[in-house]
């Protein structure tokens, strides 16, 4: 494949173009060989060009993202675009019965690689932040791409494809943003990555190699999800043959609280999860909060311990919606351990948890995470209290019974 050629074809004649890709052959292997790492290449490089190099400028001021600092969103952002076009592929194959059309895994990572070539490209306006906004317009181009996809890879009856891609595109800004949201919590930002160990490995897996371990993304867990989908997708379009817009709307909320895992737990629960006494210190505040939009449930939990300037503050996050996802990208395969003349930092399994340990040695901060197997996150920090005593004090939380304890079910 000339890989100018089909960028030129895909961009300027869709129509022709769609039917000569659904006729290839190839794998997952060569997609990603023969494309998308170099249409992937475009806005990351030009984006740290553009932040790092360049500089954005306001009112005369200018400012420049370091350049290590740069370098390792570059990588980051390279690697973690390649893998949410893998998940998208998995969310388009999976939403396929749900508009009429028919399961090809192949086919579906074919539609959004190919359909997502305007969009890379757009980021070519990176490399001057003020035109960053073009790159909008280019992401729309491929919005239309794929909608002109839909019917050729994917057989869904064109009358259905606008409302395949609407679906697909919200599903995968939303797995864009539990991903990014799961990998900042995890410190990935902060952690050049070497590269693809592997996509799709025979398994239904993604491994990505880093300087610091692996992580590999278990796409099996998808299935469950995939299932709710497709009862969701047939009551959507229930709904909009009978003219009933509130019928869409809650069928639309229960296919993207399928796609993000079920409810939160109550508030009550959460508060519950607060002590009133935490390593000898009385609790000075707490708030709890919980809600749901769009089908995807959350809830979260503040506490403060202690007064003057050693002070510990927990947080209990109920991952609620985007606890399949935080499952999907599987960081809890991850492992790092890293450490500096001043400061420590790990990322380490205790069972079927994943850790994160983040330190200054003086004792000045401390940090230290715990991602529960129910999609409970509980995070204990410390100012001017040591690692040691955190740790001491997060064992006292129980995060047993957190663990065990079960999530309510989606309302239907």
């Amino acid at each position: 494949m000339n890989i100018v050629q089909r960028v030129q074809d895909i961009l300027l004649k869709p129509k022709e173009t769609w039917p000569a890709i659904d006729a290839e052959g190839g794998d997952t292997a060569s997609i990603y060989k023969n494309y998308l790492i170099y249409l992937a290449l475009v806005p990351a490089v030009a984006g740290f060009i553009g932040l790092s190099l360049i500089g954005v400028g306001v009112f005369g001021v200018s400012y420049r993202v370091p350049l290590i600092s740069g370098l390792a969103n570059m990588v980051v952002g390279y690697v973690m675009s390649l893998v949410m076009v893998f998940v998208v592929g998995l969310i388009a194959d999976a939403l396929a019965p749900s508009f009429g059309g028919t399961k090809n895994p192949l086919n579906a990572l074919k539609l959004v690689a190919y359909g997502s070539t305007a969009g890379f490209l757009g980021g070519v306006f990176s490399l001057l932040p003020s035109l960053s906004i073009l790159g909008v317009l280019a992401a729309a181009y491929s919005i239309y791409l794929i909608y002109i996809g839909v019917p050729v890879m994917m057989k869904s009856p064109p009358e259905k494809a606008a409302g395949y891609t609407a679906v697909l595109i919200i599903c995968g800004i939303v797995a864009a943003l539990i991903v990014g949201a799961v990998s900042a919590m995890f410190g990935m930002g902060r952690h050049g990555m070497g590269g693809l160990g592997s996509m799709g490995d025979g398994g239904g897996n993604i491994a990505i190699n880093t300087p610091d371990g692996s992580i590999s993304v278990d796409t099996s867990k998808l299935a469950v999800a995939a299932k709710k989908m497709e009862e969701a997708g047939k009551r959507m379009e229930a709904a909009q043959a009978s003219g009933d817009p509130a019928a869409a709307g809650k069928a639309m909320a229960d296919m993207m609280g399928a796609m993000a895992g079920g409810a939160a737990f109550p508030t009550d629960d959460m508060k519950a999860w607060l002590p009133t006494t935490l390593a000898g210190q009385a609790r000075t505040s707490f708030e709890v909060q919980g809600g749901a939009a769009m089908g995807i449930a959350g809830s979260t939990a503040n506490a403060s311990y202690g007064t003057g300037d050693s002070q510990m503050h927990l947080t209990v996050t109920d991952a609620g919606g985007m606890a399949a996802l935080a499952g999907l990208a599987a960081w809890a395969n991850m492992t790092v351990d890293k450490e500096t003349a001043t400061s420590v930092e790990k990322v380490y399994k205790a069972g079927n948890r994943s850790m994160r340990e983040e330190y200054q040695k003086d004792g000045s901060q401390s940090e230290v995470t715990a991602m529960l197997g129910n999609g409970l996150i509980v995070e204990l920090k410390g100012d001017q209290v040591p690692v040691a005593k955190v740790k001491q004090a997060l064992a006292e939380l129980d995060l047993s019974r957190m663990e065990s304890a079960k999530r309510p079910a989606a309302k239907q």
